[in-house]
């Protein structure tokens, strides 16, 4: 069997995780064994937190609407319950821009709502 010189793969190897953690603290971005840890907890946090903007993302959308609802009378949930019982399908990121930048319009579909709600 011939030999197999493995040395330009371990090097590739090191610099691609070297390259991976640059900008890290201290030893974490130029010793191996610090680099490696501290790479898989990266790769970890990086996971959860993706997960934590979608949590916070959708309070501040919820935020946003439930502000623009109350000067009209409604608080946040029972616009909501409006929408579904007129069977508007608007998801809530559209509805939270709609109230910072394009106010007519969210005016108009508060109106068509809470007249669908007299009915």
């Amino acid at each position: 069997m011939p030999r197999v010189k493995r040395g330009t793969i371990h090097i590739k190897k090191r610099r691609n995780l070297l390259k991976k953690v640059k900008g890290f603290k201290w030893g974490r971005k130029k010793l191996i064994r610090l680099a490696k840890t501290a790479s898989v907890k990266a790769g970890v946090h990086a996971y959860v937190d993706r997960r934590l903007k979608k949590r916070t993302r959708r309070a501040l959308w919820q935020t946003k609407i439930s502000a623009f609802v109350k000067d009209y009378g409604l608080s946040y949930s029972k616009f909501m319950g409006l929408l579904k019982k007129a069977e508007i399908i608007v998801d809530r990121k559209i509805l939270a821009d709609m109230a910072v930048n394009n106010k007519q319009a969210l005016a108009k579909l508060v109106a068509k709502v809470q007249t669908t709600d007299k009915k």
